[in-house]
């Protein structure tokens, strides 16, 4: 065994409890292959580049097992999700939500439309994945990954039919699909200290809402039009009449609300303050922040009235060197030290590095298949493969106290952080 390299023989060992539970030494041996193709060099990591460079002539038998197999999944997820939270889960972990985009050509991928693409700033053909991240000490690794199915796609019977949807896949708006795997990663036994978005998903008041019943502490971002109330608002009863005579019939506030915006204001520069959240590679990364206690105005509505006032939260402002400016609400408790607020806000950072790295690295995108169940087995295999080398880097990074080498991945330097690298460079 000692012409295998370290890192294939950590990975044989920590691999196999997924090929077990694939209950078939074919699905092993294909399993495996692919799993080898997506870390192994190259800069196409679809099907057929894989089985070109690691075994010649099984491409069909591949394509098989990743696009027509119809074997479960939850088992090897199940799996995956002790191994993340081994790995990076706990009461100082950030769940991050957030969402990314596989740019497409043609028309016929499963869930492909013309939508918003981060990637390239701009609506374009792609899917849309929404997807989790669970993160420590900046560590980042990918918990769930589920697609968003857009209406027309939900209401079209020829292409789910096409696409082997399942039949029960109704249209979920991408919060909605979020908070299914929270509360799958929660039945799973996956810990964390907090759930952190962008105002993509935190502008849904419905959304907030179903965190906080759920007791979760949360950190998102929200639109600068997003009305609040002052803490002192008071609500004046139902039944009471106003000046006019006339009989209200339901509850108002006594106080209006304004925009975030327009609060931040009434505040005056001197409730910012420049903080400092961690170090990045040309020192100190820094930002003006602001932070008053509100009730958020996404209460009952009655009518044409504004909202109710809701929960008590935290507004934070954020105001950047660039000059741009982001506002925020999370539900910390109110003794809650404004760096640990910021320190949370800003960890949100670390899902966009995961995956940049599992599409530039992993071949997140590069899949070729058109079917659902293809897409889930390539998502669930990419996610299995990017753990393994968060694995593999830690033990690594732990071992630089004690060894002056460490080998070397077929992927080398993903995920690392900035600092801990240049630590290893100067060994």
């Amino acid at each position: 065994m000692h012409d295998v390299p370290a890192w294939q023989q950590r990975f044989i060992s920590w691999v196999n409890p997924f090929l077990e539970a694939l209950d078939s030494k074919g699905r092993e041996e294909m399993a495996k292959l692919y799993l080898v193709g997506l870390m192994g060099p190259g800069d196409r990591k679809s099907l057929e580049p894989i089985t070109n460079r690691f075994a010649p002539g099984q491409h069909q038998r591949l394509h098989h097992f990743i696009s027509a197999s119809m074997w479960n999944t939850d088992p090897l997820d199940a799996i995956l999700m002790k191994k993340i939270n081994d790995l990076v889960g706990g009461p100082e972990s950030h769940l991050i939500i957030d969402d990314t985009a596989l740019v497409k050509q043609g028309k016929h991928s499963v869930g492909v439309a013309h939508q918003y693409c981060g990637q390239l700033g701009k609506n374009a053909n792609c899917q849309c994945l929404v997807t989790l991240t669970l993160a420590r000490d900046e560590i980042p690794v990918p918990a769930a990954m589920q697609l968003y199915l857009p209406e027309s796609w939900c209401t079209d019977t020829e292409r789910r039919a096409k696409t082997k949807v399942p039949e029960d896949r109704v249209f979920q708006e991408k919060w909605r699909i979020a908070l299914d795997e929270i509360d799958r990663l929660i039945a799973w036994g996956v810990q964390f200290s907090d759930v952190l978005t962008d105002a993509g998903y935190g502008a849904a008041a419905e959304f907030r809402h179903a965190l906080t019943e759920r007791r979760l502490i949360w950190a998102v971002g929200i639109t600068h039009q997003q009305h609040v109330y002052p803490l002192s608002v008071q609500l004046e009863c139902a039944n009471a009449s106003d000046l006019a005579g006339r009989t209200r019939k339901h509850p108002k506030p006594d106080q209006p609300s304004l925009s975030a915006k327009r609060f931040i204001e009434t505040l005056g520069k001197t409730a910012f303050q420049t903080l400092s959240w961690r170090d990045g590679t040309k020192g100190p990364l820094t930002a003006e922040f602001a932070a008053v206690r509100v009730r958020a105005a996404d209460g009952e509505k009655f009518n044409k009235a504004p909202r109710l006032p809701g929960e008590e939260v935290w507004l934070v402002c954020e105001r950047r060197r660039s000059g741009e400016v982001k506002y925020y609400f999370t539900n910390h408790s109110a003794n809650t030290p404004l760096i640990t607020i910021v320190g949370a806000i800003k960890a949100r950072w670390s899902c966009e590095q995961t995956h940049q790295q599992m599409k530039e690295e992993l071949g997140l995108d590069h899949f070729e298949c058109r079917a659902w169940t293809a897409l889930r087995h390539h998502l669930l295999f990419t996610r299995i493969a990017f753990v393994f080398l968060q694995t593999w880097r830690i033990e690594q990074l732990n071992a630089l106290d004690s060894s002056d080498s460490t080998e070397t991945l077929p992927i080398d330097d993903m995920c690392v952080q900035p600092e801990k690298k240049a630590r290893r460079a100067a060994r």
